[in-house]
């Protein structure tokens, strides 16, 4: 006799197992807009986890975004807007909420029922205050906000300005009440509904985060041509901006508390550990410690650099003895340094760097082991993936 067919699951569970809304059909709890105009990529992909959340909490479908490139010193010496699905793939993103491109929804939905003339900008009132009525919200006032804008043919016809709510969950039930999707369908922001750096909670959202089938392609090929396992995977962000930043430390102007690092001193300011010089711009002294370390609890064979600067790929070979191979690519697109550095055997990257966050956390979700410069044992977080 046939086993009873198994219990049906929750409601919770077969909504999420819906299929995305058909092109074209339109959402009638609203929708979520906004420009990824803060810093480069890592800080892009840090405000996208917070705005996947929040578009949750205000049971929005969020029209994810492009990434912006800032190509200033080689071809097309501008913005260049890449679409999401060029380095990730979109389904996944549909296990934890409803999105689509915002490709997608300007080519399908915008025409009908976004068109010129009805729309309407959302934004803070201090935000209000730098334009020159001091009522409109300056979605396209400057670089990378206009040119973004412009890729869609977008202008915005009237503002919605906002005071006494932030986009902490805690805020969720104001937002609704204040900016119903009956009336306000699409809410369109200056700039990510998130905070930077991402909130402890937003980090497990990352498992959404899934590589493209060309970027695995990719990424595996230059694995599997130029790199032989075991191998550690290192993160050098040691730049003369990047140097200038962490001076800050050395002056006072910057605490525990600076850009990316609360990944590794902890988010609670009252317990965070101190953070050091070492951690922020390690020196050559510092880069060798570390890798010997892990060359040696690895029992690595090579050794990736993933750097925006000097790679010290010939010191770092001579400090081996020409034992371990090294190599440092330096690609035009950096998220194949992402992919590379995320399928390492360990990995160790820069405190501070939103860059290196974003290793850190695919890494956590997968298990994989991560330690920084300066710290070879990072605390535990909370968020224990």
């Amino acid at each position: 006799m046939a086993p009873p067919p198994p219990p049906l699951p929750p409601l919770a569970v077969l909504l999420l197992l819906l299929p995305p809304l058909a092109a074209g059909a339109w959402d009638a709890a609203g929708y979520l807009l906004y420009c990824p105009c803060m810093g480069r990529f890592g800080n892009q992909a840090e405000h996208l986890l917070g705005a996947l959340a929040f578009a949750r909490a205000l049971n929005r479908t969020l029209a994810v975004p492009p990434w912006i490139e800032y190509r200033h010193h080689r071809p097309p010496y501008t913005n260049l807007h890449v679409p999401y699905e060029q380095y990730f793939k979109l389904q996944p993103l549909l296990r934890y909420h409803r999105v689509l491109s915002l490709e997608d929804f300007m080519a399908e939905l915008a025409p009908r029922h976004w068109p010129p003339g009805q729309r309407v900008a959302y934004c803070f009132e201090a935000a209000a205050q730098r334009s020159a009525d001091r009522s409109s919200c300056p979605m396209k006032d400057g670089n990378p906000f206009g040119p973004f804008w412009d890729q869609f043919k977008v202008d915005f016809d009237k503002s919605e300005l906002f005071k006494g709510i932030s986009f902490s969950p805690a805020y969720k039930d104001q937002w609704i009440q204040r900016f119903p999707p009956s009336e306000h369908p699409v809410l369109a922001l200056p700039g990510a509904p998130a905070q930077f750096p991402v909130l402890e909670e937003h980090r497990p959202l990352q498992k959404y985060i899934v590589w493209s089938d060309e970027m695995v392609k990719k990424g595996d090929a230059y694995i599997h041509s130029l790199l032989v396992r075991p191998f550690v995977g290192i993160h050098l962000r040691i730049g003369s901006d990047w140097k200038n930043a962490c001076n800050m430390l050395k002056d006072g102007t910057a605490g525990a508390h600076f850009m990316a690092s609360p990944q590794c001193v902890g988010y609670d300011r009252n317990t965070a550990v101190p953070l050091t010089m070492d951690m922020c711009l390690p020196d050559l002294k510092e880069i060798k410690r570390a890798l010997k370390l892990w060359v040696k609890k690895t029992e690595a064979k090579s050794v990736y650099i993933a750097t925006d600067s000097e790679p010290y790929t010939k010191e770092v070979q001579q400090f081996f003895q020409g034992k371990v191979k090294v190599i440092s690519l330096q690609p035009e697109v950096a998220q194949i340094d992402l992919y590379i550095l995320g399928q390492s055997d360990h990995f160790i990257g820069n405190c501070v760097s939103s860059f290196t966050a974003f290793v850190k956390r695919e890494r956590d979700v997968h298990g994989k082991p991560s330690s920084f410069f300066g710290m070879d044992h990072p605390p535990r977080l909370r968020d224990e993936f």
